[in-house]
């Protein structure tokens, strides 16, 4: 028996990768700030073989464009079946600068939750699609007396 069969999670072709993506619209994005791992939430859309958000002035932006690639994990859950999905683009960040360009990535479906300022469009060509999909497992698989154990306050 495969390790894929044994713990039930099915690897996903690119094609269905990229038709789950779009079933979304938030996703994860990690990258290096001041040599650190960083992640942030993001939205985003599917546009001809990359992925597009746009940001404003900061760390996410500036890391995002640093040069040392990116990673953007989407996920999702079907309630009525129980199959759970999770996939990550790994690849580089470019800004979109061009006028037509700009224009093109204004009239993309991007819909950012936190107010402010976002008139940066960047975009990520990916080296790699990867996904798997998964049953999610019933709490009583993994709950254990710890589980609702009393919690010291956070600090």
């Amino acid at each position: 028996m495969s390790r894929e069969e044994s713990t039930g999670v099915e690897n996903l072709d690119n094609h269905e990768c990229w038709s789950l993506l779009r079933t979304v619209s938030v996703g994860r994005l990690a990258t290096l700030v001041d040599g650190s791992p960083d992640i942030f939430p993001l939205n985003y859309t599917v546009d001809h073989g990359t992925v597009v958000f746009r940001t404003g002035e900061g760390s996410k932006l500036d890391a995002s464009l640093g040069g040392s690639g990116v990673a953007l994990e989407a996920d999702g859950v079907d309630t009525a079946t129980g199959m759970a999905w999770s996939v990550v683009i790994k690849g580089n960040a470019a800004a979109i600068t061009g006028t037509e360009e700009v224009l093109d990535s204004a009239a993309l479906y991007l819909f950012p939750w936190q107010a402010g300022t976002k008139n940066h469009f960047v975009r990520i060509t990916p080296g790699s699609v990867t996904g798997r999909r998964f049953t999610v497992t019933s709490p009583m698989t993994w709950w254990t007396q710890l589980s609702g154990a009393p919690r010291a306050a956070p600090e």
